[in-house]
């Protein structure tokens, strides 16, 4: 504990003394709290719990309780109105409130797993590896000398893997998924005595589970399994124990990201749910304040999360919409300035998602959720763009949001049945904030990252991803980022899946585009890389990019790389060309990473033939005499602890710098001589 206070002090002494401070007092604060917190607990009595929550006896408080507002649905839910809004979805409902009953989860890549009974709440089932019974803040929770992934227990804590069995029961009435949910509730809270072992370790994690918790009893309240006085007393001490837990430790930052977030939401919902005793007062409140000061300052102007990735955008976007959405059933209004920017995280939601409703793996992924009430593939966020559409009245934006409607309804209830059947497209846009282009039309979709290494220049969920790309053209996913596989499980493969090698964008010298810290720090880069938007055009028969980034100018021979794109909407045909700035000589590298689903073969010198989804389509670099190309094998990681194998496509050379060109098309319609194409394409791209 010592060594990694130093360890702290030596890392953060250059930091703000308010800051300082803050850290100092809330180390301290924690400190106390964990010998506190047990004893505070055993307190907690039924009627030292009514007395705070002003009740006159246990059943009095639950009835008033269930009365408190919450989004979604009221009562229970018509199977077949259902299955007609969301067809097809009860059928996976059902099959998952079963598999949760016995104690089957599939998390964070697992696969199928059988956890038993009782369930060993404090294990990484994944590795075997567990964590012991101490105070949280002598759990040891990241252990680089073992496979141990802490994400798991913490993910199995929150208790997500619970909501089908509510979802069920409000569909059909089966008390089975009732008791089931008492059960693992009533188990895993004598196995985690409050501030003791590793599912206390983390705020975040406690919030989000409160959470989880606040839905469970909307979705339970009034079954025959939950009406005995003795359990629904322990439920609510369980509740009220997390959300003081959550209020007490309270994850600042001198740059705050999503932990604080979720806590903010857990607070909100926790708060909301207790109703108007003094202490869920202050949580809600302050909850509230925290979410309406951190939108304007982790969420850009354009509607960019500061983390720089698809799914902590999804995530985040969660954080801020649901503690919204049951103040709104609360009554409670939200600022004008609140609903925009949820708006406009929407509209890149919109923006950067593919026809199927796929998503770019842009920076890390973690799977991370709030309420997941869906089925849909752990890429597709497109829910989200029909939620806040109708939760704020944007008709603009509903147009955009077509896809599975069960989030929706879970979320808002029948509303969801407004939410189309057939998406319209968006257009082609920059996001010159958080530094994102989508270049878009019938089929085509290439996502350019041209932004900064996100969390204010700290790198935390972003990667080494300037100036990458992926494309996908006719429909057909064909370029593809590699996504982020693990964290704390494998720090070797973690760091390699943030690399600059794993992305498709250039690589001088064997340097990475922000250099690493050290290779434990996993959420930390240098913030070498200032990008730069050059040009910027887009029209309804093609779109062109020149941008450029720094990360090499601190090179002894500086270079700076700059990288043209240009989608030919009507021909479905994608340019790249890599320019260099610089003198010198230099061993540059340029991977195209292909999707898992993707064939490759020559076809001609210099031309390679694709082959996806039954269609055909024709890779063609420049001058090959320049740069020396081969095949070789890699990974994508579509979502945490999953990876499927891929072949990528590296053009390298040694000497000087020489610029790079590649074209990508469908074969059936490409040019005659697609060589003197790209020729002709790439000297008309100005990379000045």
């Amino acid at each position: 504990m010592i060594k990694r206070g130093f360890k702290l002090v030596r890392r953060g002494w250059r930091k703000p003394p308010h800051v300082i401070v803050r850290w100092l007092l809330s180390q301290a604060g924690a400190e106390i709290d964990q010998k506190l917190a047990p004893g505070r607990a055993r307190r907690l009595t039924s009627g030292r719990l009514l007395k705070l929550l002003g009740g006159e006896n246990i059943e009095e408080l639950w009835a008033r309780l269930a009365q408190r507002p919450f989004p979604g649905p009221a009562g229970m839910v018509a199977p077949a109105d259902y299955e007609r809004l969301c067809p097809g979805d009860l059928d996976r409902i059902m099959a998952a409130a079963e598999a949760a009953c016995a104690h089957r989860v599939n998390l964070l890549g697992s696969g199928p797993v059988e956890l038993g009974t009782p369930i060993d709440w404090h294990t990484d089932f994944k590795s075997g590896h567990g964590w012991p019974m101490v105070p949280f803040r002598r759990v040891k929770v990241y252990d680089f000398c073992r496979d141990s992934d802490v994400k798991v227990p913490w993910e199995l804590s929150r208790l997500q893997w619970l909501i089908p069995t509510g979802q069920a029961y409000r569909l059909c009435g089966d008390e089975r998924y009732a008791e089931g949910a008492r059960a693992t509730i009533e188990e895993w809270q004598a196995a985690n005595p409050v501030a003791i072992g590793v599912n206390w370790a983390c705020t975040m994690d406690v919030a989000l589970r409160g959470i989880s918790l606040v839905w469970l009893f909307h979705a339970f309240h009034s079954s025959a399994a939950w009406s005995d006085a003795s359990f629904r007393v322990k439920f609510l001490k369980l509740l009220y124990i997390h959300g003081d837990f959550t209020f007490r430790h309270i994850e600042y930052s001198d740059v705050n990201g999503n932990h604080l977030l979720a806590d903010a939401a857990g607070l909100v919902a926790m708060g909301l749910f207790f109703g108007d005793a003094m202490a869920p007062t202050a949580w809600q409140r302050i909850g509230w304040r925290i979410l309406t000061d951190e939108i304007g300052t982790q969420v850009f102007a354009d509607g960019v999360d500061f983390e720089v990735a698809t799914a902590y955008h999804r995530l985040v976007l969660e954080l801020f919409l649901v503690p919204a959405l049951h103040r709104h059933a609360a009554g409670l209004k939200t600022p004008e300035s609140y609903s925009a920017a949820l708006r406009r995280m929407a509209a890149f939601v919109a923006a950067y998602s593919r026809d199927d409703g796929s998503s770019p793996l842009w920076g890390d992924a973690d799977d991370g959720r709030v309420l997941p009430f869906g089925g849909q593939a752990m890429t597709n966020h497109r829910y989200l763009v029909g939620t806040v559409a109708l939760a704020f009245d944007d008709a603009e934006l509903l147009t955009l949001s077509a896809g599975p409607k069960s989030e929706a309804f879970w979320l808002l209830g029948p509303q969801a049945e407004a939410i189309p059947d057939v998406t319209s497209t968006p257009g082609s846009r920059l996001f010159p904030d958080g530094g994102v282009v989508i270049m878009r039309s019938a089929g085509d979709h290439v996502f350019i990252d041209c932004g900064p290494v996100g969390m204010a220049g700290r790198g935390g969920h972003g990667q080494n991803d300037c100036l990458s790309l992926e494309a996908a053209l006719c429909g057909v996913k064909l370029l593809s980022d590699c996504g982020t596989y693990v964290y704390t499980a494998d720090i070797k493969a973690r760091n390699r899946f943030r690399a600059t090698a794993a992305h498709n964008t250039p690589m001088i010298d064997g340097e990475e585009i922000n250099r690493f810290v050290r290779p434990e720090y996993l959420w930390t880069l240098r913030d070498d890389a200032r990008p730069e938007v050059r040009r910027w055009e887009t029209s309804a028969e093609a779109d062109r990019l020149i941008a450029a980034h720094s990360g090499y100018r601190r090179l002894a021979q500086p270079v700076t790389a700059v990288r043209s794109v240009l989608l030919d909407k009507v021909n479905h045909r994608l340019v790249v060309l890599d320019h260099f700035e610089g003198d010198g000589n230099h061993v540059a590298r340029v991977p195209f990473h292909l999707d898992p689903n993707v064939a490759i073969e020559p076809a001609a010198r210099g031309q390679w033939r694709l082959a996806a989804n039954a269609t055909s389509f024709l890779l063609v670099s420049g001058d090959v005499a320049d740069w020396q190309a081969t095949i070789e094998p890699g990974w994508v990681s579509p979502s945490y602890g999953v990876k499927h194998e891929s072949l990528v496509l590296v053009f390298e050379r040694s000497g000087a710098l020489v610029p790079l060109a590649i074209g990508l098309m469908p074969a059936d319609d490409a040019p005659a001589d697609p060589s003197r194409w790209l020729t002709e394409m790439a000297t008309s791209l100005d990379c000045s």
